[in-house]
């Protein structure tokens, strides 16, 4: 199981949160960033359908796999 950790931070003029390099929209306030990435966090929890994925690693090389319905991540948002 792997972690994920949504942060809050200063971007674009208002408020975001990230994850790893990835921003998410703009908010007007802290608390308006810091609620929408809890409800982030909490969505990452719930268990979707078995389902095959492919995706490409940083090298280019493509990988194929099965992402199983309950493997999810601990996920978190931290200011």
């Amino acid at each position: 199981m792997s972690d994920l950790t949504y942060r809050i931070v200063e971007h674009d003029g208002g408020w975001a949160y990230r994850a790893g390099e990835t921003y998410s929209e703009t908010f007007s306030s802290y608390d308006a960033a810091f609620g929408a990435a809890r409800r982030a966090a909490c969505r990452q929890l719930r268990p979707g359908e078995t389902t095959g994925i492919i995706w490409e690693d940083a090298t280019g090389h493509w990988h194929a796999e099965l992402s199983r319905a309950g493997d999810r991540p601990q996920s978190q948002a931290i200011g």
